[in-house]
């Protein structure tokens, strides 16, 4: 779903109907990042940049836009002219995508007039914290997975077509190897999986006329054996192999219901037996990361893993605290001393320590400062247009893969780390928040 120009905020317009009516129009900054981590992640994946920079770039306000908001009879024509001709002129600096990222670090950076900066808040938070929660959640199960293959069952569930379109590809992102929806692989060049529903099996006589009529038409399939009874439909495959002979090329069979270690083992036993050592265990069905592995620790011969709901709904951690926060406007740095809701001021620049290979902690800086490590907000537009073209997904996918993997294992792992990832103020920024602290406390007086 493209972003129109009205998806945004009544409170953003209004700020920038005053705005404009105060000819504020001087340089400002606004930093996206999250407060804290939920309790149950590490880590988060930084996602959603790339669709984001095409939506700024295209953002425009149509004839049926102002027609809109002239029914609401709040603005001045004046201000609805501007709006018009309204075309963001900005920097953005953003970390690349895929990359962990961590509480109060800056994910993503705008450098432009106050008001160009302001309307872009809401399609900030909504594209970057939706996504950001999938890749997260997806990496995890990826983890999980332990090198076997996740596909995306998730569309069915995801909140909105917008949601399990953008999930699958965050989901992508984060490793997971295929999805069943087909749009996001025609939009995103993911590849799809996907076999057959229970109601297919339930349409034939028996269940054998229903893998054979199957088979026949697609025979590198797999066939879902838990319709009836799971263990007699594992017979029904091997039985059928021995009928079709060389024939035969279904590639697995999946598993959807019951308790999937037994289930697994069982069917192993049965396959190997019929002499279909070949023929690949697919498990699904209410999984997550600790039913994943679970199962695996307990020695379950499956191969690969479908998951829907868990993955494109995040129910352990759906939101993140995530926040889009003015620092500077007119060159002097802004704060927010709200408690627990405190901002550090200025542009900022963030570098991530690497030892042997490994990531150490991170500094957060000031904008300008050259520290050591690798930089991760990159100039990712500017003058309002996108300043290189969008990497492929694959090529995305691979990045975030080892960036996770320059990750210590203790924060990759499932549980709650014990032992946080360092992140420290750089003596420069450190300075200039408490400078800009006491002028802020001063000016209350």
């Amino acid at each position: 779903m493209t972003a129109t120009a009205l998806f945004t905020d009544l409170y953003e317009l209004t700020m920038l109907d005053a705005y404009h009516s105060l000819s504020m129009d001087d340089v400002a900054v606004f930093s996206l990042f999250v407060r804290k981590l939920p309790p149950e992640r590490n880590f988060l994946v930084a996602c959603g940049v790339e669709e984001l920079l095409d939506d700024i770039e295209e953002l425009r306000f149509h004839e049926d836009d102002i027609a809109h908001l002239v029914s609401l009879g709040r603005f001045r024509p004046e201000f609805l002219d501007w709006l018009r001709s309204f075309r963001f002129s900005g920097e953005i600096f953003a970390v690349a995508e895929g990359t962990p990222v961590f509480a109060n670090e800056p994910i993503l950076e705008v450098i432009a007039p106050i008001a160009e900066g302001q309307l872009l808040e809401t399609l900030i938070l909504n594209q970057i914290g939706f996504q950001t929660v999938i890749a997260s959640k997806a990496a995890r199960i990826v983890e999980a997975a332990n090198g076997r293959a996740v596909v995306d069952f998730g569309s069915r569930r995801a909140h909105g077509m917008d949601a399990a379109i953008k999930g699958a590809r965050a989901a992508y992102l984060a490793g997971v190897s295929a999805t069943s929806n087909v749009e996001a692989g025609r939009r995103y060049g993911i590849p799809v999986a996907g076999t057959v529903a229970h109601s297919f099996v339930q349409a034939f006589p028996n269940e054998m006329e229903s893998f054979r009529r199957l088979s026949e038409r697609f025979p590198e399939t797999t066939l879902l054996v838990d319709t009836y009874d799971t263990i007699v439909g594992v017979r029904t495959v091997v039985n059928l192999a021995r009928k079709m002979k060389s024939a035969f090329k279904v590639r697995a069979i999946r598993l959807d219901s019951g308790d999937l270690l037994e289930l697994s083992r069982e069917s192993r036993r049965l396959l190997d037996e019929g002499g279909l050592q070949h023929v690949k265990i697919f498990a699904s069905g209410g999984l997550d990361e600790w039913s994943i592995e679970g199962l695996l620790r307990a020695g379950a011969p499956i191969d690969a893993f479908g998951v829907g709901t868990d993955m494109m709904v995040s129910p352990d951690a759906a939101a993140l605290d995530i926040a889009y926060k003015l620092t500077e406007y007119a060159g002097i740095g802004r704060m927010k001393l709200s408690a627990n809701k405190v901002t550090l001021p200025g542009r900022k620049q963030a570098f991530r320590h690497i030892r042997n290979g490994a990531a150490v902690g991170d500094t957060i800086g000031r904008g300008y400062e050259d520290l050591s490590g690798r930089r991760l907000l990159e100039p990712v537009m500017t003058e309002g247009r996108r300043m290189r073209a969008c990497k492929s997904l694959a090529t995305i996918a691979d990045e975030t893969r080892m960036l996770i993997r320059e990750l210590p294992p203790h924060l990759r792992a499932l549980k709650h780390a014990a032992l946080a990832y360092p992140i420290h103020i750089s003596s420069e920024l450190a300075d200039y928040e408490a400078q800009t602290r006491r002028r802020l406390t001063a000016s209350k007086r």
